[in-house]
């Protein structure tokens, strides 16, 4: 059943990005077309492969395409490295990665208290908060008044009111953060808690429930926030997330001022 989800998810996520591509970077005409980017055949001709093929994996059918082939449609729909990966992973070319940890080392825990006033928390690839400081509990919001459930970034993003008003650029930040975590969805060795998130946030937020379909994938490991915090007035932040070396499921993130 996951298979099959994941080549339907796969199609239509192929499709999305074929939508998007410039015809003239294949150097096709650019003359009217019913329908925007690329099409199939076009498609299908420059990876080399036939017409139908290439249909039947968009329409979400039982067929396996190679990594020469993945790599060959990643470069003719101008797929970013992440995108790749993306692709890769709802294909079936997957290593299964370390079993869900949520817990952090003694040092990391002392590194985010130690970084304070600099605003910092330790989140997991599903988003979860599993450490902060003060300065960054003071900043958005105190993680420790909060059940567990409801220390995750994107889970506050979408069904936590006060951010709608606090964060100034909340739409580029909430499609970013939902492009990164559709990523992470798909190359978890364990989907059902990242699945069980989604059902919760889509129960709560219709904002989510229209972004969900949209197949965006990406990083979100440095940007600009803009706030305007009750206290503080408009803030300006630079934001950074390290991955520690031997945590690759791990986070840190870490908030600058800008001047």
């Amino acid at each position: 059943m996951r298979a099959e989800a994941q080549r339907k998810e796969l199609g239509a996520f192929l499709k999305a990005c074929r939508a998007r591509v410039d015809p003239a970077t294949l150097g096709l005409p650019t003359g009217r077309r019913r329908t925007p980017g690329l099409k199939r055949e076009e498609v299908a001709l420059a990876v080399g492969v036939s017409v139908s093929w290439y249909t039947w994996i968009e329409q979400g059918r039982d067929v396996r395409a190679s990594p020469e082939v993945l790599d060959r449609i990643a470069g003719v729909l101008r797929l970013s490295d992440v995108e790749r990966a993306h692709v890769f992973v709802l294909s079936g070319h997957h290593a299964p990665g370390d079993a869900p940890d949520e817990t952090v080392s003694d040092g990391l825990m002392r590194l985010v208290a130690a970084l304070d006033p600099i605003p910092a928390y330790v989140r997991n690839s599903r988003l979860d908060i599993l450490a902060w400081n003060d300065a960054i509990a003071e900043l958005f919001v105190d993680y420790a008044k909060l059940q567990p459930h409801e220390r995750n970034t994107l889970r506050l993003m979408f069904l936590y009111p006060p951010y709608r008003h606090l964060i100034l650029n909340w739409e580029e930040m909430a499609r970013g953060l939902l492009a990164s975590f559709r990523a992470a969805y798909a190359q978890a060795a364990d989907q059902a808690p990242f699945e069980a998130l989604v059902a919760d946030i889509s129960a709560g937020s219709e904002t989510f429930r229209q972004w969900w379909p949209e197949h965006d994938v990406g990083r979100f490991d440095e940007g600009a926030k803009h706030l305007d915090h009750p206290t503080l007035g408009v803030v300006h932040l630079q934001y950074v997330s390290l991955v520690p070396q031997s945590r690759h499921d791990l986070s840190l993130v870490t908030y600058l001022t800008r001047r």
